[in-house]
């Protein structure tokens, strides 16, 4: 490669990441002038910048802004963001949020996550005749239906804690209930997609099962050996060691998650466990200014990056009439799924049914998460381009009508009630990259 050719790739990447964050501020600044959580606003810009609206225009503009040379690295840049952020949510996770009314809570979340998931496998024997093939390759059936029943049952923890917290419901029974469910949707989600990893990267039963193995001693020596030794170390941390508390945070991370890529899990399994395992507690401080707010920021800078990766696989211009009456059925069984497994069980625990229906909004709403589900999806051969298209709309549908149906349910009389004693159950954390 030429010395001239290598500074066209260079300057023509940081081109197109300034292309990226401007359109990516302006699609924001609109989500938010609309009262849509950020992640609406990025996603728009990321699939307006793909061949579903740039690439209607003369020029082959997706092409020339984000040529094939470039595009690695994008994906690189992407990765790291992407990461970053999954470590942050794993550290913002609040255990808090699972305390209190256990047993009703567990039977909101297994129905919650049992009917559509079950919908979910419905769906993929439905559909596995039209998408078992991805690039050229067959997709295994029991893989198709696995990752699919597991995008259509999760919920978004960030955007709904966000969305919680702006419509002042996270001192209501409902809102904590939502956070607790969603947390519990994010442990499941995890656990399950580690599981469709090892099934599709697996060759065979004795590969999976030594997968499950060192994904069994990984959990074991994190929680063990890592944990302990990153509370010892925080606690004898002073104000000397700051500026070289975020570079070892981030190593952390990162590291982590190579050593869960190694193993056969994702990557972003690693980044978000080594989250799950920092210190939380009021006297860590210092490590929450000097790590977790310069690391979230970085996510944000970066993260706009991921979503215009996922736009360049999205084309709504491949959607045949099939496609898109797929795609309206998808988004029909991610709604009937998660609104009717939420709304039914919450009536049967107790619940009124305006506040079983505001759960039921809150739970279906999908977010980012979603989108990092379905690109490990996509990476993996298990959908295809047409696919994938149809179940971002889907992220992008249920996660767009939360907020102005939980508005107009929130207007009624029958207002959802405080929790007595919530405030002293413990702190509500919402990560500020939340609106994702």
């Amino acid at each position: 490669m030429s010395a001239e050719h290598t500074e066209w790739i260079t300057l023509t990447t940081l081109g197109g990441i300034a292309l990226v964050l401007v359109v990516g501020a302006a699609f924001t600044a609109l989500a938010r002038l609309v009262r849509q959580p950020t992640v609406i606003g990025e996603i728009t810009a990321g699939i307006c910048l793909g061949p579903s609206l740039l690439g209607l225009l003369p020029g082959n503009l997706p092409e020339y802004f984000f040529p094939p040379e470039i595009r690695p690295i994008l994906n690189v840049a992407a990765q790291v963001g992407l990461l970053l952020f999954m470590f942050t949510i794993g550290w913002h996770f609040d255990h808090t949020a699972l305390r209190g009314r256990r047993r009703a809570t567990g039977t909101i979340w297994l129905s919650a996550a049992a009917l559509p998931m079950a919908l979910g496998f419905a769906l993929a024997a439905l559909l596995y005749s039209s998408y078992q093939t991805a690039d050229g390759e067959q997709v295994a059936f029991p893989h198709f239906a696995l990752f699919l029943g597991t995008a259509i049952s999760i919920a978004a923890f960030p955007v709904l804690a966000r969305i919680v917290t702006d419509n002042q419901l996270h001192h209501t029974r409902v809102g904590n209930c939502a956070l607790a469910l969603a947390a519990l949707d994010d442990i499941l989600a995890w656990c399950l997609l580690a599981v469709v990893v090892a099934l599709a990267s697996a060759s065979g039963a004795g590969t999976f099962l030594g997968v499950i193995g060192w994904g069994v001693v990984y959990v074991g020596v994190m929680l063990g050996m890592v944990r302990p030794a990153l509370a010892s170390a925080s606690a004898r941390a002073s104000t000397a060691a700051a500026p070289v508390i975020p570079l070892l945070t981030a190593a952390g991370a990162l590291t982590s998650a190579y050593v869960t890529s190694h193993i056969g899990l994702h990557a972003i399994f690693g980044a978000f466990f080594f989250g799950l395992v920092m210190p939380r507690n009021d006297k860590q401080e210092l490590l929450r200014q000097s790590a977790l707010i310069p690391i979230e920021h970085t996510s944000k800078l970066l993260l706009p990056i991921f979503f215009v990766v996922t736009g360049l696989s999205v084309d709504l211009t491949s959607l045949t009439a099939t496609g898109a009456a797929h795609t309206v059925l998808i988004i029909v069984v991610a709604c009937v799924g998660k609104l009717g497994g939420v709304l039914i069980s919450a009536r049967l625990t107790g619940m009124s049914w305006h506040d079983s229906y505001t759960l039921g909004l809150l739970l279906n709403t999908r977010g980012l998460t979603e989108l990092v589900i379905l690109n490990v999806g996509l990476g993996l051969g298990l959908l295809s381009t047409e696919l994938f298209t149809a179940m971002v709309m889907m992220a992008l549908v249920t996660t767009a009508m939360t907020s102005p149906l939980l508005s107009r349910t929130l207007r009624r009389p029958t207002a959802a009630r405080p929790v007595p004693g919530a405030r002293r159950a413990g702190r509500t954390t919402v990560p500020s990259a939340g609106s994702r």
